[in-house]
């Protein structure tokens, strides 16, 4: 697994955990003790990993009835359920980017959109942050991040990691607010490469 920001994701125990909630949504730690096997304590752990990397939300159950209410964990998804310390991470890449494309006016040169170029600013710092190093293609609106450092899993996991991290993917360009989303994997017979892409697709796309 990469490092960086996604080291939250080192441990395929917490993929297992993220895939769970981005699938069902709003589960209790007994829910996902029982859905990957682990110890609840265990469980907390990893909750409280993927909190603090901005994957996941917390919310109180509200209770019509008598007793304590529950914790309710859900993946952190933009507008539906957002974080806010994906929102921050989101925000300051794109003052990053701007500051960089004030300083070099060459680089600042598109086509896009401000927001979407924002939401690029964020996705590519997230990768990178990760430990991957990504080709951005602005005219294909394709991000290469070849070669898959999952390419030597198990299928089955293979399977896991790439619908966790694209939806990751999707989760950042959602968080940083603008017309672009992940619409999935460049077809491939070499499991080594990994080409994402995106269009315009959100409320505001042209």
């Amino acid at each position: 697994m990469t490092t960086g920001s996604y080291s939250a994701l080192s441990s395929y125990s917490r993929v297992q955990i993220l895939h769970t909630l981005q699938k069902r949504g709003r589960r209790t730690i007994a829910d996902l003790r029982d859905a990957t096997g682990l110890h609840a304590n265990t469980v907390r752990e990893h909750l409280q990993r993927l909190i603090d990397g901005g994957y996941i939300i917390v919310e109180t159950e509200q209770r019509t009835t008598r007793g304590r209410p529950r914790a309710l964990y859900s993946a952190a998804s933009g507008a539906a359920t957002p974080s806010p310390i994906a929102q921050r991470k989101a925000r300051e890449a794109a003052e990053r980017g701007d500051l960089m494309r004030r300083i070099m006016p060459e680089t600042g040169t598109t086509a896009l959109p401000t927001e979407a170029v924002h939401q690029l600013d964020a996705l590519v710092e997230d990768l990178a942050s990760a430990g991957f190093d990504p080709a951005l293609d602005e005219n294909s609106l394709s991000v290469d991040i070849s070669p898959c450092p999952h390419a030597d899993a198990d299928a089955a996991q293979r399977e896991t990691l790439c619908a966790v991290h694209l939806t990751l993917m999707d989760g950042v360009l959602s968080h940083a607010g603008g017309p672009l989303e992940v619409t999935g994997m460049a077809p491939s017979c070499n499991p080594s490469d990994c080409v994402v892409q995106l269009r315009f697709g959100r409320p505001g796309s042209r």
